[in-house]
């Protein structure tokens, strides 16, 4: 095999254990809840330490990768990637998970970055390389997609731990070809890494995050929850400072001063919240309040990831007809007819009912995530265009996190508000009553797996607790889906729906779901380029 085929076939393998754990985790939540006696902010921490770490590296690690060699930073990303997914496979503590999913993440940032630098390098004709990146994409969709079913299937046979095995094999194999045969390059020009902006960048979104999650359970003025969302905006206030003084930025500012780009940033940011979140909603409704298993909830959303990865490379084709700004206004509006369909969700609702809305929303997501890196980098300066991608790709993360940060909060919260209600018309006698109310409210969902009451008194507390949740759903729903509207009118106002001439007069030509090769200069960063494209870690798996 050449070695630029090879080069794909690696680069390839690397972005799909990249996100096979991402779908698999997602659909592995209501097991991982019970086998370890987690609430629900130990799982939004599982979710968000994977995409964290993510969001926080990409533009860091494109920098490792063109300083000190691509091929390093594609061995480091497996090596993390291997030992974060080692460590979920022996764990006994949902710490232990945390550091796991950590440390996995941060060898998807380096992955992402250094697989897609890797082709670059290795293709310098855009149009050899764009064929290359839709294979590459296409991996990676094949990631989020056939994540859910295999580690559905492991759980009917084995423990959740086993879900990480795939990953670990996966990476000793590709770690073990690309010692041997994979060619390294590297891209320097006298830049450096900009610790101080990737550490007050660290510092903005954790604090963020934190406040989101322990809010939804603590309370909003709860004192830590306070301190973290004023952490927040002095670390963005430090990032802001830091970033206009640096001689070589990790994010220039300036990117922001365009509409179009600043336009496409808000709206993949609300995109991948609405998605991620309510992805990480109905895993745990299916889970909890239907008791279905891993695979048939695999099955439910394998309806948004397949018909992504189906509908990508036919919305690749469309960009160069028809304007991105306008097929990505379409895709936002039907993303959330999906979303919002689903309000009709309750306790008994079965696959067939599901089937339309979560039809919908893949579709409709596959005409967002393929225009959205076009636009972002079209709409920049050509020597901004790597920084542009790259930038795009992190606000995408940052979406990803903050979806089942907030929606997992409202969840919480909105559960909490309305289960008196439903307690009161289930026919429990009052100490009954009181005893679920105060488990839920100390424990969260998993009070429910071990109420202590007859099997009576527990079959109306569960209906109960399932008529809540199903209450906190449509709020979560109707969240994400005026969210997706809300990105439209924002798309109209910042990107327009006609035809633009990009910035510089070089058209940008889309390839594949996500992607953004064409006609970026040949001068820019391969890694920086590259770091913007894909769907990302907020798919359906995330």
């Amino acid at each position: 095999m050449a070695r630029p085929a090879l080069t794909v076939v690696l680069a390839c393998l690397g972005v799909f254990a990249s996100y096979v754990p991402i779908g698999g985790v997602a659909v592995s939540l209501p097991t991982i809840q019970r086998g370890l006696d987690a609430s629900t902010s130990d799982l939004q921490w599982i979710s968000d330490f994977f995409i964290l770490p993510m969001a926080a590296l990409i533009l860091t690690f494109g920098l490792i990768g063109d300083l000190y060699g691509r091929k390093k930073a594609f061995l480091a990303g497996l090596a993390l990637l291997a030992v974060g997914a080692a460590i979920n496979l022996t764990a006994h503590s949902v710490a232990q998970v945390w550091v796991g999913q950590a440390l996995s993440g941060a060898g998807g940032a380096a992955l992402l970055t250094s697989s897609l630098a890797l082709i670059s390098h290795a293709y310098p004709d855009f149009r050899t390389r764009a064929k290359a990146i839709s294979a590459w994409a296409a991996s990676l969709g094949l990631g989020m997609s056939l994540g859910p079913l295999l580690s559905g299937t492991i759980l009917e046979h084995a423990s959740w731990r086993w879900i990480f095995a795939p990953t670990v094999l996966v990476c000793l194999i590709g770690a073990v070809i690309a010692v041997v045969l994979l060619e390294d390059s590297r891209s320097a020009h006298g830049r450096a890494i900009d610790v101080p902006g990737q550490l007050t960048a660290i510092v903005a979104i954790s604090g963020l995050i934190y406040g989101v999650i322990e809010g939804g359970t603590s309370g909003w003025t709860h004192g830590p929850v306070l301190a973290a969302f004023a952490l927040a905006v002095l670390g963005l206030v430090a990032f802001v400072w830091v970033e206009r003084r640096s001689a070589a930025p990790m994010l220039s500012l300036d990117l922001f001063s365009s509409r179009a780009f600043s336009g496409a940033g808000v709206v993949i940011m609300l995109t991948m919240f609405g998605l991620v979140g309510i992805v990480f909603s109905l895993s745990l409704f299916f889970g909890n309040v239907q008791h279905l298993s891993a695979l048939d909830i695999a099955y439910r959303f394998l309806l948004v990831n397949g018909l992504g990865v189906v509908f990508g490379p036919i919305v690749g084709r469309l960009v160069g007809r028809i304007a991105p700004g306008l097929l990505l206004t379409g895709g936002l509006v039907l993303t959330g007819v999906g979303m919002l369909s689903l309000n009709t969700l309750d306790t008994d609702t079965g696959f067939a009912a599901l089937i339309a809305p979560l039809m919908v929303i893949g579709i409709g997501f596959a005409f967002v995530m393929t225009p959205i890196t076009s636009i972002a980098v079209s709409s920049v300066p050509h020597h901004l265009a790597g920084m542009a991608s790259a930038g795009n790709n992190t606000l995408r993360q940052l979406g990803g996190a903050l979806g089942p940060a907030v929606l997992g909060a409202v969840l919480t919260s909105r559960i909490t508000a309305v289960l008196p209600g439903h307690l009161a018309d289930s026919g429990l006698a009052d100490a009954d009553r009181e005893h679920v109310r105060a488990a839920v409210s100390d424990e969260g969902l998993s009070a429910a797996g071990h109420l202590g009451l007859a099997p009576e008194p527990t079959g109306k507390a569960l209906g109960a607790i399932g008529d809540s949740f199903a209450d906190a759903m449509h709020v979560c729903m109707t969240i994400a889906g005026v969210g997706m509207f809300a990105a439209a009118v924002i798309t109209v106002l910042t990107i327009g729906v006609r035809r633009a001439k990009p910035h510089g007069g070089t058209a940008v030509r889309a390839s594949g779901p996500g992607t953004a090769s064409g006609r970026v200069p040949a001068q820019a960063s391969a890694a920086t380029v590259a770091a913007g494209t894909g769907p990302g870690a907020g798919s359906a798996g995330a």
